[in-house]
């Protein structure tokens, strides 16, 4: 105890005693290292200490929100970002401000409001075109269309459409991310930036394939590949792979498919990803079930199972139980599937899945009557989910037991085998005695509980929507590009006759309070007020015009808002319980889509739609 309260006391010493800047490169050095709590840590000790340089502390608002931004804590962020803002606008750093833009919309893309996030990046965009930083625009560029991208995402949830075959509006927003990532991939080959031209095509290929463009995704999921091969970036490398075999599951070359699975998984295990190995088997499980080959989705399907035990992931285990149940049933082990169909029905029953209680509660009853058991005799097999279930027989050998598999050939299918053969053939299997599934109705209590939800959440983002957004926000400094939006909110949003009345109503708020949220010297922790920073700090102490954006910003930003009213009104889409071990891009689901108009005697719910694994986003720091 003695030692540690010396080695507490150092610290403290070292805390006083240290200058701003000295606490401000420690911090930026951890955050370099990856240690973003220890980093911000620093951060937060040099603004105690504090500063008079401006620009210091600009950049210290910057690492502090990027720090923030990496530890999921986005209220910090986008408070910092906004300090930031106000300081790089206070000293005429327009680099800065467009930087400061950008993180902002950064983190607002995050939290999902999307239309404030391209306010603020289209403002990224066009002070860096003023300025001549191509560097800048192009990471403006890429932002815009992460948002994009993220809102088609957004829209397409709940959709019932088949792949490619999108409403009106998800189409047309996810057209214009193709067009932003194009302009981008354009301007980073001129700058010469291989790197960025990877992420670049990694998600021009993840949008293409949201659209339907399996070919095109293929393309440059190929080319993101060689890059990463090319930059020694492994986990980009897996990222392709596994993004490659989705794309070539819809165009039925399940074969090829398997094989950059397998590569997927590999590097997973490689990378010790234990997360991403569990996805790689669900997928190759899946696959090998379309394939016919049962005996090895079981093994893969039971590798999924192991993982998601030990992740203490429910949903994932539900999921990887109602698989083993499909196959084993199709190779007519009924007795086996018995207890992973009450494994399935019990996680059903945890975690509120009402569709999968119903699934796992036909098969339960479809395999005791298979196998001429009463519901009395069901004692007798309670432990047989444990005796078969993975975790005693395979252990904690599940990652070495899927390299063996690797090393096993795949059994051909017939040479011109169709897509829609050896669909059929899964949902066959997947759907068996669950005709008309889909027309069951919903409880209607649900819908009150959904609302009574709804007006709390509501609530608290009302509050949000009092705070200043008259100015761009977050910036960008360092690192990786991150989201921004678009090239500027949409001209449809501006003249929407039926939200006139709305625009007025907040524009008369908006000139009330815009005094009040003008940011007073008290709001900027770790500033230093001194005759030499004085003349720099003249609007924000009172003295002399305050330096706002133009009239056209609040306009735009004003309309902006005026739409999120209106966006509150509707019912957000539900993602549904979150399972780390089940890839997102869960395409078996959209497959079903396709059979769907061709079997309305065998539809089935399977979750979640599908999508790319996206590129990580690059973040500005100074």
């Amino acid at each position: 105890i003695g030692q540690a309260v010396f080695a507490l006391d150092g610290w403290m010493d070292f805390v006083v005693e240290a200058s701003c800047m000295d606490l401000a490169l420690e911090g930026e050095r951890l955050c370099k290292a990856g240690d973003f709590k220890g980093g911000a840590a620093f951060f937060e000790a040099a603004v105690q200490v504090g500063t008079e340089d401006l620009k210091t502390l600009s950049a210290i608002y910057s690492q502090l929100g990027n720090a923030y931004f990496y530890l999921k804590e986005y209220g910090k962020a986008l408070e910092y970002h906004r300090h930031d803002l106000t300081l790089a606008r206070t000293i005429g750093d327009k680099i800065g401000e467009g930087k400061a833009s950008g993180n902002l919309g950064n983190t607002l893309k995050v939290l999902g409001r999307y239309d404030e996030a391209v306010v603020c990046c289209q403002r990224h965009l066009d002070i860096s075109r003023e300025q001549g930083d191509k560097v800048g625009e192009a990471r403006a560029l890429y932002n815009i269309g992460n948002v994009y991208h993220a809102k088609g995402k957004q829209q397409s949830w709940g959709c019932s459409q088949d792949p490619g075959d999108l409403p009106p509006e998800v189409r047309e927003t996810l057209e214009k991310a193709t067009m932003f990532y194009e302009m981008n991939l354009s301007l980073v080959k001129e700058l010469g930036d291989r790197a960025a031209q990877g992420r670049a095509f990694g998600n021009l290929g993840n949008t293409h394939y949201l659209l339907g463009n399996f070919v095109e995704a293929i393309k440059f999921h190929r080319e993101r590949l060689s890059i990463a091969k090319e930059f020694g970036d492994r986990a980009a490398e897996r990222r392709a792979y596994s993004n490659l075999g989705n794309a070539l599951i819809f165009l039925g070359q399940f074969d090829a498919a398997t094989e950059y699975y397998r590569k997927t998984l590999q590097l997973s295990y490689q990378l010790k990803d234990q997360v991403m190995e569990a996805q790689a088997c669900y997928s190759l499980g899946n696959t090998y079930t379309l394939l016919q080959q049962y005996e090895r989705a079981v093994d893969y399907h039971l590798k999924h199972l192991i993982i998601a035990q030990e992740l203490a992931d429910r949903v994932g285990e539900g999921r990887a139980c109602w698989s083993l149940v499909n196959a084993y049933m199709a190779l007519g082990k009924h007795r086996q599937a018995l207890p992973y169909a009450r494994k399935h029905l019990e996680i059903s029953i945890e975690i509120g899945d009402r569709e999968g209680e119903l699934t796992a509660q036909m098969n339960v009853e479809q395999l005791m009557e298979t196998v001429g058991m009463e519901e009395g005799d069901l004692s007798s097999c309670g432990s047989e989910f444990e005796i078969q279930g993975a975790r005693p027989k395979f252990g904690k050998t599940s990652s070495t037991d899927s390299v063996d598999l690797w090393k096993c050939s795949s059994e051909k299918v017939t040479a011109h085998h169709s897509c829609l053969s050896l669909v059929r053939a899964i949902f066959i299997l997947l759907i068996r005695r669950v005709a008309g599934f889909q027309k069951l109705g919903r409880d209607p209590s649900d819908e009150d509980c959904f609302f009574d939800l709804l007006s709390k959440f509501q609530s608290s983002r009302m509050d949000d929507q009092r705070c200043c957004l008259d100015e761009p926000q977050n910036g960008e400094r360092g690192g990786v590009p991150a989201p921004s939006v678009n090239d500027g909110v949409d001209s449809s949003l501006m003249t929407s006759p039926q939200t006139e009345e709305l625009f007025d109503l907040i524009a008369s708020s908006q000139s009330r309070r815009l005094d009040d949220q003008r940011v007073s010297v008290g709001n900027l922790p770790g500033l230093r007020i001194t005759h030499n920073n004085l003349n720099n700090l003249g609007h924000l102490c009172g003295d002399g015009d305050p330096q706002e954006p133009s009239d056209d910003f609040f306009n735009m930003l004003i309309k902006c808002q005026s739409s999120r009213i209106n966006d509150q009104r509707c019912s957000p889409p539900d993602p549904g319980s979150h399972a780390p071990t089940v890839p997102d891009e869960d395409f078996f689901s959209l497959i079903q889509r396709v059979q769907a108009k061709r079997m309305d005697e065998q539809r089935v719910h399977l979750p979640s739609d599908e999508q790319g694994e996206a590129e990580p986003e690059p973040r500005a720091s100074s």
